[in-house]
């Protein structure tokens, strides 16, 4: 009897991408990595909070949590179970969105402005 791919996606996926059901080290390497880089958002924010003295967000946070998701998602297919891939497909797309929306409205700084405030404070 051959062998049926038991999960959530394998029925309609693993006669076009079977090397997404192959055990391999290399899954497990990338499951470490997606759920480092997604872990790492929230270290990187705490050490630029407690630097700063106050709750911040930096931008970075923002990339990592877009990568980490991409990755987990990726991962999350090759374990192919469903509650684990719903919860997390959408990820990407608001994280991507998130990244659109700070490339949209970051302020434009001036060349000599260390801060970043392009402010007139009427001194010139």
């Amino acid at each position: 009897m051959p062998h049926t791919p038991e999960g959530f996606l394998a029925p309609y996926l693993a006669a076009h991408m079977p090397w997404l059901y192959v055990n391999s080290i290399w899954w497990t390497l990338l499951g470490f990595l997606a759920g480092f880089t997604f872990t790492g958002r929230f270290v990187l924010q705490w050490v630029h909070s407690e630097k700063a003295k106050k709750v911040l967000v930096p931008t970075m946070f923002w990339h990592l949590s877009f990568w980490g998701s991409v990755m987990n998602v990726i991962y999350l297919m090759h374990v192919d179970r469903a509650p684990l891939i719903f919860a997390n497909c959408f990820l990407p797309f608001l994280y991507a969105r998130n990244l659109y929306m700070l490339k949209k409205h970051q302020p434009i700084h001036s060349a000599g402005d260390a801060d970043g405030d392009d402010t007139d404070d009427g001194k010139s």
